[in-house]
């Protein structure tokens, strides 16, 4: 079954404690790509797809994303 939860970008920076910006950023970058709302264009994020990104960095201890 397919996940249709999807996080805006304001959640996603306050769960990883991190700016919008570096959202952002790291999208430009291909680090955590964001999905496309087609209405708007908006960033969106999966919810599993940060789950799984979260699981990523607690087994490495450290964020390394830069």
């Amino acid at each position: 079954m397919e996940d249709k939860r999807y996080l805006t970008v304001k959640e996603v920076a306050k769960l990883l404690g991190v700016t919008p910006l570096t959202l952002r950023n790291w999208d430009k970058s291909k680090k955590l790509v964001a999905l496309r709302n087609p209405l708007n264009n908006y960033r969106l994020y999966k919810a599993s797809e940060i789950e799984f990104f979260v699981r990523k960095i607690e087994s490495k201890g450290k964020i390394s994303l830069g």
